[in-house]
């Protein structure tokens, strides 16, 4: 049955019957609780998305302060003493193992010019600077064998005469 028409003062005027009216109603609070539980998702989302971003950038951060900050091996490390003697096949022996792994990012004279260093948008140390003549032996075999990023850690990739042999040639270049 069609609602009657009624004429108000500002135009026509519909009845509906109660029933009509509360599942109007009801509709309508139920499309308001849909729109509130998508409002509220979005928000979950969004807030979700923040944090992340957050603690991502915090993160990154950190590891920049980390990067910066002085490298300092333990102290048991940096007291021990290199086994093989810095003679001229020592550090020829070095000088080519510094080839294959340490120049493509410290240089070949180790200046921190490497080709590797605009490509991976890194900073190595500059082995060429004079105050590498304060870091002791242990100290550099430690660095070495250990590494920190984004220089891989050498201890299982080169054998540990090598990496004397690696100290006694990086202990040439600050001479340079």
């Amino acid at each position: 049955m069609a609602p009657a028409r009624e004429w108000a003062a500002t135009g026509p005027l519909l009845r509906i019957s109660a029933a009509d009216a509360r599942r109007t109603v009801l509709t309508g609070q139920k499309s308001c609780v849909a729109f509130a539980m998508i409002l509220r998702l979005r928000f979950r989302l969004s807030v979700a998305v923040v944090l992340t971003i957050l603690i991502a950038s915090a993160v990154v951060m950190l590891s920049e302060e980390q990067s910066k900050a002085k490298w300092l091996s333990p102290a048991p490390s940096a007291q021990k003493k290199n086994p093989i003697t810095s003679t001229h096949e020592s550090i020829a022996a070095g000088q080519k193992i510094y080839s294959k792994t340490c120049a493509m990012c410290h240089g070949k004279t180790g200046d921190a010019d490497g080709p590797a260093v605009i490509e991976l948008n890194i900073h190595p140390a500059k082995l060429s600077d004079s105050r590498l003549a304060t870091e002791s032996d242990g100290a550099l075999f430690w660095k070495i064998t250990t590494g920190k990023k984004p220089m891989p850690a050498y201890g299982k990739r080169l054998s540990e005469t090598d990496r004397w042999h690696l100290v006694n040639y990086v202990r040439t270049l600050s001479k340079q």
